[in-house]
Parts: structure tokens; sequence; C-alpha cells
């Protein structure tokens, strides 16, 4: 299920959920009851704003592969790490 970042204007905060391409969250009520988090001192009526992130892009930190590794030499052999470019 995709994830989508919903800001509430109100409280400047943004909060990843899920849900189904086909919904939209209009709510603060509706974010934090998807989110699973308490509404604060925010009233739940208050309309949110889907970003234009969510849901598209996901950043390699969040699957826990960190950046890509250099590539590495033709015979591993024409630099001191057998890696191009970390001589």
């Amino acid at each position: 299920m995709p994830t989508y970042d919903y800001r509430c204007e109100t409280n400047d905060r943004i909060v990843e959920v899920q849900h189904r391409m086909s919904e939209t969250l209009s709510t603060w009520g509706e974010v934090c009851a998807r989110a699973g988090i308490e509404t604060g001192d925010t009233p739940s009526e208050t309309p949110v704003h889907r970003l234009a992130t969510g849901g598209n892009i996901i950043g390699s930190q969040r699957l826990g592969s960190g950046p890509a590794p250099a590539p590495a030499c033709g015979t591993g052999g024409c630099c001191p790490s057998g890696f191009c470019g970390l001589n």
C-alpha cells in the first residue's frame, strides 16, 4: 500500500500515512487516526493537504540500504581500494 505525506498548516506538522490510491484524507483527525497518533491541540476538523512527494519517492535511508557504492574498477586493480574514485 502506498504512503503519502500530509501537511497541516495550523500546526506545521507533516505526517506520513498509508492508504489506497483511491483515498484522500482531508482533515487532521483523519490523518491522525490513520497514523495512530493523537491530534494534540489541533482540532480534528482542521484541513490538511497531501504533499506532491507523498507516495512517489522512497529515500534510501528509509530502506536502510544507504548510498550506492562506487562502481568497481574493471580489473579491480587500477586504484588502491579497487574502486574507482576512492583512491
